[in-house]
Order: C-alpha cells, then sequence, then structure tokens
C-alpha cells in the first residue's frame, strides 16, 4: 500500500512539473512577433507602436506579445524579414517593388519571392530641406553643396537619387553627398555642416519639426519637372508637403513633390494566424488607429490595400474578404 502511494504521489510530482514546464492545455504558448520600424523620430516608429499596441491589448485572445525595433528602414527590414529576424518590417513601397522584382539592392539575389504584402499605411513625401543661407531655391541649385542622401539601406536614398537624377545631377559628382541617418539630418544642418537633406516621410514629422526650429532658418524645396519620373516608375506619385505642420519654415505656401507609401510587409513562413491578428486589428480598431498619428488622417480601408507589389499574406486576405474589402 505504501509502495502504491510512494508511486502515485511520484507520478502527480512529476505530472505537475510538466505541466508548469509546458502549460499545454491550461494556457496556450505565447507567439512573439517583432515590427521593424525606422528611426525613432521618423513616422515608421510610432507606427510599428501603435500596430504593437492593438495587437497586445488581445494578447489574451490571440496569444500574441508584439514588440517594435527601431532599424535602418526599409531594406534592412525586408531583408530582416525574410531571414527571420523580423515578423513583420515597414518599408517604402518602392523598395517594396524592387525586392519583388530583384532590382536595386536585390539586383545580384534575384525576386524576392517569399516577400508579402499586409496593409499599405500612410503617404510618405520626399521632402528636401535646405537652410536658407545656402542659396538653394530649387533642386538644381543643390549642384556643389553638402547634401545628406541617407544611409546606406534607407528607402529615402534611392528616392535622393531618383530625385537628382531627373533633375539632371549626378549624385557622385555634382554634389558633396553625406550618407547620415534621417534623424541625425537636422542636428547636421542646425550646426552648418551640411547645406540641405532628403528625408522621406510621413508629415508631421518629429525630425522635420527639429530641423526647422532651430536657430538656422530652413525651407522646404520643391521637387518639381516629374513627368519622366513618374513615367517610369509605377510606385511613385505627386504629392505635397503640408506647411501647416511646420510654421518655423520659410516657406508660405504647401511644397510639391512626389512620394511612395509606408507599406508592412512579412514573410510567406509566417503563420495565417499571426497576419491575420495584425490585420484585424487595425481595421476593426480603424477610426481609433487613425487617431494615433496625424500622417494617418488622409487614410481609408480601400487606400491601404493600395501601393503594394509583392502578393498579399494569406492571413489578410482572409480577413479583407471577410469584411468584404476583397471579393
Amino acid at each position: 500500500m505504501r509502495k502504491l502511494i510512494a508511486i502515485s504521489v511520484a507520478l502527480f510530482f512529476v505530472f505537475g512539473v510538466l505541466i508548469a514546464l509546458n502549460p499545454g492545455e491550461t494556457q496556450a504558448r505565447v507567439t512573439f512577433v517583432t515590427i521593424g520600424t525606422g528611426g525613432i523620430t521618423g513616422v515608421y516608429y510610432p507606427t510599428g507602436g501603435a500596430i504593437a499596441k492593438m495587437i497586445n491589448k488581445k494578447r489574451k485572445i490571440y496569444n500574441i506579445r508584439a514588440t517594435v525595433e527601431s532599424t535602418g528602414g526599409s531594406v534592412f527590414n525586408i531583408n530582416a524579414v525574410l531571414a527571420g529576424d523580423l515578423t513583420f518590417g515597414i518599408c517604402q513601397s518602392d523598395r517594396q517593388y524592387q525586392a519583388w522584382h530583384g532590382l536595386a539592392e536585390w539586383k545580384h539575389r534575384g525576386p524576392q519571392k517569399k516577400l508579402r504584402s499586409v496593409f499599405s499605411i500612410h503617404p510618405e513625401s520626399v521632402t528636401l530641406v535646405a537652410a536658407d543661407d545656402a542659396g538653394i531655391k530649387t533642386i538644381q541649385d543643390l549642384r556643389g553643396k553638402r547634401v545628406n542622401i541617407g544611409n546606406p539601406g534607407s528607402g529615402q536614398r534611392q528616392n535622393a537619387i531618383d530625385a537628382l537624377t531627373n533633375a539632371g545631377i549626378d549624385y557622385k559628382k555634382d554634389i558633396i553627398a553625406e550618407n547620415a541617418k534621417a534623424a541625425e539630418a537636422p542636428g547636421l544642418l542646425q550646426d552648418g555642416r551640411i547645406d540641405a537633406f532628403f528625408y522621406t516621410v510621413g508629415h508631421p514629422s518629429g525630425a522635420i519639426k527639429e530641423a526647422t526650429a532651430g536657430r538656422r532658418k530652413v525651407h522646404f524645396v520643391p521637387i518639381t519637372g516629374l513627368d519622366k519620373l513618374l513615367a517610369k516608375y509605377p510606385y511613385y506619385a505627386r504629392a505635397y508637403i503640408p506647411i501647416k505642420f511646420y510654421p518655423s519654415a520659410t516657406n508660405k505656401e504647401d511644397v510639391p513633390t512626389f512620394g511612395v507609401k509606408a507599406t508592412l510587409v512579412t514573410s510567406a513562413d509566417v503563420p495565417d494566424k499571426i497576419v491575420y491578428a495584425i490585420t484585424k486589428e487595425v481595421f476593426d480598431n480603424f477610426e481609433t488607429f487613425k487617431k494615433l498619428h496625424p500622417a494617418y488622417s488622409v487614410l481609408t480601408k480601400e487606400s491601404m490595400l493600395e501601393g503594394l507589389t509583392a502578393p498579399l499574406h494569406p492571413g489578410a486576405v482572409k480577413y479583407f474578404k471577410e469584411v468584404g474589402l476583397l471579393k
């Protein structure tokens, strides 16, 4: 009898340990996902934070815990998603196009066919900021000037190169190109170490506000003559910079330019249920999401399915069909 009791106690103890180590039926295992964004002063970082906040509120329902990582931007995020180092990444629509088709940074690696779209987010304008004392009124005036075009691996760098090339300017010969990150550019401009910088960003932007609020007076330079550029690259569209967001800039009117869209991407290897949950929380709480940042004010649910090149992930497709956004 004592032997039977001892065996029963031992089995009970072992079973209890197994339950503790592997909750199984009592509690589903939590899945951790990471969202790659960009610099903390841009719109990508708060966008990732807003998405993570929404899904974390429902962690008891979805058993998903989301975190946000500040990264080097679009190219880094796409590569990290495809490598499995990030679950989701925010990237410019042009970079998504290039990765899917095996262009630009992916030219030697070929088309990235595991890339999947989830949805697009806010529009992003190619923003050219210049110091008033640098004598830069048009993009042509950048010749011979010290201009930050962005760090390698960022989406904005290629946008800057495209803008310069469209204007007949060779960034390797005609300007003194700096390669600093976008978050560093406002300080460099105010310190007099550069004359101007490009930044592809949604407005309003903390970095742009920093650039316009210093002692050195600055303005936005219009980027026009875009017909050939827009015909060549289908992911670009005309845009403008709303001056109401930057009262310290010396411009008096909204400034014409061009831009892309921020998009959320993932890998074909990510389970459908995770992508479905992320998509559902953003779209089911659409009005709340729009209020999280002024850059989202122009969003519509329909527009968030535009600007996507890679195929939609099946998890996103499932939700969009449920609510009638896709047939």
